[in-house]
């Protein structure tokens, strides 16, 4: 079987192909060409993300996506390297900080909630709050003007192709996200600043090269993939009038919402990160032999039976919730305690701000990101009537 599995439409896991994973713990697949498991069970899926047995770092045969292996600070390197940057870095990303930035973001939400009100229904959520939302944000992080988004947003999206651009673009936006960083963590060397990029360059160990990757690379991670998944959450709401009117009464089950949907949403585009076993180990009772490819697969691992109770139902309420939407281990993503509040966040201003949330099309007919890293929607045409305030 040839990996990544076919592109379909749809917030979840595909029907088919949950079947197919279901079918046994460990499939066999053709990945970049070479012979490969993919690991579909959610306690083999963690096994693989925490056991320094998997390496990242070894695989050689492609990232799956159109970045290259050395502009990924984090996702494909393994410990010394990546134990030192995720340091250098880690304070920013406590829950601490980013419970204080929820006032700031709430700010935000509603200014774009407020511009897209005024000029009234249909409007596209992508373009006019789910990307501007998160990548507002994390600018404001790193020291970037949010302005530059025009020139840094192709860049971005080239940069999250699995094919869907072609090679003369992801290229091109290569250079100019190197190009562009390079200039901000230079410019930085005079400069004194509370942001993430001067902060790295006056007080961390890391080289002017790795900072640069740092900050492209956490634009990208905090921007797009908040974006993308924001998207598909809103699209599924609308599917659910009883659920967004059971948010609206009580915004206490706003955070265990989210969860779920980090736990439903069909979110990697290219399946999972293959692993490479360096010793000899055991998945799912079978021996791994050093050498083999290994794809631990997060979606499917989030629809684990064995797992989850009533795994193939959305319960916004679940408790306990072990879902690996932001992934395991040593690669479990910087940032999930900022995407959290963001997404609670958003939700909680979209909620408050309007009712009868739809979309303005005929879902069946919205383009979904084929071949790209990540799955949602190009576009997100809305239809809404203003709540009344009290």
């Amino acid at each position: 079987m040839d990996f990544p599995l076919p592109h379909r439409p749809g917030v979840p896991l595909d029907e088919g192909h949950l079947r197919l994973l279901r079918a046994r713990p460990l499939v066999s697949a053709a990945v970049a060409g070479r012979d490969a498991l993919l690991v579909t069970r959610h306690a083999d899926v963690r096994a693989v993300l925490s056991d320094d047995r998997f390496s990242r770092e070894a695989w050689h045969g492609g990232t799956l996506f159109a970045r290259t292996p050395e502009s990924l600070a984090l996702a494909a390197t393994d410990p010394p390297a990546h134990t030192r940057r995720r340091r250098a870095v880690r304070a920013w990303f406590t829950a601490r900080r980013a419970e204080a930035g929820r006032p700031r973001a709430a700010a935000l939400a509603g200014r774009l909630l407020d511009a897209m009100a005024a000029d009234g229904p249909p409007a596209d959520l992508v373009a006019r709050f789910a990307t501007p939302f998160p990548y507002a944000a994390v600018c404001g992080m790193l020291g970037v003007p949010a302005a530059d988004l025009g020139l840094l947003l192709p860049w971005a999206s080239a940069l999250m192709s699995a094919g869907h651009h072609p090679e003369h673009e992801v290229a091109a936006a290569h250079e100019g996200m190197r190009g562009y960083f390079a200039e901000q963590v230079a410019a930085r060397r005079a400069l004194s600043g509370g942001d993430l990029l001067t902060a790295l360059v006056h007080g961390s160990d890391l080289t002017d090269e790795e900072i640069a990757v740092f900050g492209a690379g956490l634009l990208m991670a905090g921007g797009e993939t908040t974006s993308a998944f924001l998207g598909a959450c809103v699209l599924d709401l609308a599917s659910r009038p009883g659920l967004a009117a059971r948010l609206r009464a009580d915004p206490s089950l706003i955070p265990p919402a989210v969860e779920e949907y980090l736990r439903w949403v069909w979110f990697a585009g290219t399946g999972g990160h293959p692993h490479v076993a360096l010793a000899g180990a055991e998945l799912a009772g079978t021996p791994i032999a050093r050498g083999q490819v290994v794809v631990p697969l997060t979606d499917a691992a989030n629809r684990d039976p064995a797992a989850f109770r009533g795994a193939d139902r959305f319960d916004p309420a679940r408790s306990p919730n072990p879902h690996l939407g932001f992934g395991h281990g040593r690669h479990m993503c910087l940032g999930a305690h900022h995407a959290r509040v963001q997404l609670q966040t958003a939700l909680a201003a979209l909620l408050h701000r309007f009712d009868d949330l739809a979309p303005a099309v005929d879902p069946a007919h919205l383009a979904w990101r084929d071949r790209m890293f990540l799955r949602g929607v190009w576009q997100l045409p809305l239809t809404w009537s203003e709540r009344v305030r009290r």
